[in-house]
Order: structure tokens, then sequence, then C-alpha cells
């Protein structure tokens, strides 16, 4: 019986620096996609919700969630970067250059840009930069991420260290304001809630309240809808405890759906600049977020602005909203730490 056909996945010594790979099956988005993933997480945002409302605000094509371009873009990934990991360890420099429609046809290349073994000698780090391109060949969205992958041989030599250096964020003036975009005439009805730019201070936090249990099926079949193909999310056997681990996009994106009560008007994500997910979650806890504004800046297109926000999602609900302990290691049931910008009405 032969199984050279079959790809059991690169392992951290297959990985070199400068290495480009191109990934397989590029996907095209569709009307699909928005209706599914308002199935499977419970987003309100008006934008890429209502045609109508996308219109108003000068985007007459109707874009999904930015998450959903970047979980696909994500899953193309997967089978050639992390389909051996053992954690997906952190997101830098994620910039949104277009808005995503349906019709939109993705595909991702990668470099390697970074390799690091640990010191157990039996895994390594491995840095790649991402890059999703449309079917015309523009750049939809780039990012770069690390993961620690197994080593096929424990004996195989290391590589040599190489850590890149990533921005800790991403500058305002480098945000990318989707091309026609004006909030002068936004309706606050529609979108739910009167909140602008000027009335969020840095430093506040907005607890979100709401909760939602996770369930195994909700987030396998958010899983295969990106196409990710990653063994610890499918397989019981792949883990030691026998347990599926809840993909990090899935509590992405329901942390994201979950601040809608707070932030309906962070109508559109342009750039995470920071992503840790701090803590495995399983079917049966139930996520709650919270939200800090870091940073705002002003007038990046007419009646346009943007907040930087820490997204935090919690196993059960902090209503302390502690990040960090003392020893300024995490909170107890901190799952998600995510840095990120969003464009909102001045």
């Amino acid at each position: 019986m032969s199984h050279s056909k079959t790809n059991p996945g690169n392992f951290f010594e297959d990985f070199t620096l400068g290495q480009v790979i191109e990934h397989a099956t590029p996907r095209t988005i569709t009307e699909g996609d928005r209706a599914l993933y308002g199935a499977i997480y419970p987003t309100r945002f008006a934008l890429p919700s209502s045609a109508e409302f996308a219109a108003s605000v000068g985007l007459s094509a109707h874009p999904v969630e930015e998450l959903i371009g970047f979980h696909v873009a994500f899953g193309k990934t997967v089978p050639d970067v992390s389909l051996n990991a053992v954690a997906n360890l952190g997101y830098a420099e994620c910039r949104f250059r277009l808005p995503v429609v349906p019709g939109d046809t993705l595909r991702t290349r990668s470099e390697v840009i970074g390799l690091k073994e640990n010191s157990n000698g039996r895994t390594g780090v491995v840095w790649v930069r991402s890059t999703a391109t449309n079917q015309r060949g523009e750049t939809a969205l780039d990012w770069a991420r690390w993961v620690m992958v197994h080593k096929r041989d424990a004996e195989a030599p290391a590589p040599e260290t190489v850590v890149p250096e990533l921005a800790a964020v991403v500058e305002p003036g480098a945000l990318v304001v989707p091309a026609g975009l004006d909030f002068t005439q936004y309706d606050a009805a529609a979108a739910g809630e009167p909140h602008r730019l000027g009335d969020y201070e840095v430093g506040e936090k907005i607890d979100h309240v709401d909760g939602v249990t996770l369930t195994d099926a909700e987030h396998m079949m958010a899983t295969r809808l990106w196409q990710n193909t990653a063994k610890v999310h499918f397989n019981t056997q792949a883990r030691p405890d026998g347990k599926r681990l809840v993909y990090g996009g899935h509590i992405i994106s329901l942390a994201r759906a979950l601040s809608f009560n707070g932030l309906a008007n962070a109508q559109l994500i342009a750039a995470i600049n920071a992503g840790s997910h701090v803590a495995p979650a399983f079917a049966g806890d139930t996520v709650h977020a919270w939200s800090e504004v870091l940073d705002k800046a002003d007038d990046l297109a007419p009646g346009v602005g943007a907040l930087r926000l820490r997204l935090v999602a919690t196993r059960g609900r902090d209503e302390s909203m502690t990040l960090r302990r003392e020893d300024k290691k995490y909170a107890e049931g901190v799952l998600l730490d995510l840095d990120y910008w969003a464009l909102v009405p001045r």
C-alpha cells in the first residue's frame, strides 16, 4: 500500500527561511458564506447585514464581514503551515486592504520569515507572512502569524534561529479605508446604537454582557466552512485528552459578534495589530467578551474615524474585566486577547 500520494503536512524541519508556498484551492466567496456566518455567530453589524446600509455609506458592492475573508484566506494556509501544529500562537500586521464581496475568489501564498526550535527539541515555532489576493490579482488582506509545529524527528538538527521584527501596531496612517466610504450620512438608528468616535474614551472598558456556550457541531461546521483541515479541531485522537480543540478563529468571530452590544458602530475591521490565543477552548465552555479602548484616530475619510480596541474573550463572564494578574500573567479564564482597529462614524 502506497502513501506517497497523500500529504502528511509539513513538520518543523520541512520549513526553510525565505521559502514561498503557493496554497491550494482558491475559494469563491458567496452569499452562502454570509448566511452561514450569521447562522454560526450572533453577528448584527449593519454594514455586512444590509446591502442598503452599505450602499448608504458608499459601498454599493455589499461586503461580507472582514473575518469571512480572513478565515477563508487563513484556512488555505493550514494544510501547508499548521497541519501538524501544536497551537497557533499569534498574529501581527494584519491589514484588510480591500472589502471582500460575493463573487470574489481568494487565493493565498505564504513566505517563511522566521524559525526557532524550542528547547524541548520536539517542536519549533514557524513565522509566516501570508497574502490573499482576489481574482484580479489585487491584495485583499495580508498578515503575519506564528505557529508551534511538531518535529517529525526529534534528532533533526535545529535551524539557525531567526525571529522576525514585527510591528506592535499598524499605525493609523497605514490603515486602508475602502474607496468611497463616507459616514457623513450615517444612519445610527439602523446601526442600532448612537455612540460615535467622540463618545469613547481611551482606557474605557465595555462589558458586552452576552454569552454563548460552545458546541462541537458549530465550531466544526465553521472550521469546515473555511476549509481548515487542522486535525485537532476534528479528530478526538489528535490530542492526548481526547477533546476537539475549538478553532481560534471561531473564538475571534464569536467575540467580535458579541461586541456588537456596546460597539455596534464599529462597522469595519481595518487591521489586526496583534492577537493571542491565550488558552484552549472546548465544547461546553461559555464564552463572554469585553473590550478596552486603546487609541483613537480621526478624519480618515468623510465622517470616518477609527478606534483601536482590545477585544478579550473569556470562559465565563468576568465583570471585573481583568486582563492580567499582578504577576503579569493572563487572568484565569482569558481565551483571546485581540488588538484591532475598527472604522467608526465620527
